[in-house]
């Protein structure tokens, strides 16, 4: 497996991935994120940064039916590894952890 750390981009992938479950593949993706976030995203960057992500053994794919809605062509199913699982649990527990180190006078209200 290459590296273990993932970039913003990445892990609004994997999320997502995680999100839509069952129904990951390229344009979901897309569209999911979109909604999220509220940027506009390019399908080249979905599925570079998912070739990525399987590269590094974070996600894992397999083709689906295809559908007349498509055109009858197929689909690329993304799923969440164990890795990727961890990977998401392990970034979620450093920005936890940093966010809690943030004296609470920093934001000026006493509170966060």
């Amino acid at each position: 497996m290459k590296g273990t750390y993932i970039g913003e981009f990445e892990e609004l992938v994997l999320l997502t991935v995680g999100i839509l479950f069952e129904d990951a593949y390229g344009l979901a993706i897309v569209d999911e994120l979109e909604k999220k976030t509220g940027r506009s995203i390019m399908i080249s960057s979905v599925h570079k940064a998912l070739v990525r992500l399987e590269d590094k053994g974070y996600l894992k794919s397999q083709m689906g039916g295809a559908t007349q809605l498509r055109g009858g062509r197929d689909k690329r199913l993304y799923t969440l590894t164990q890795s990727g699982k961890k990977v998401l649990s392990q970034s979620r527990e450093l920005r936890n952890s940093m966010w809690n180190e943030v004296p609470k006078i920093v934001w000026g209200t006493g509170k966060i």
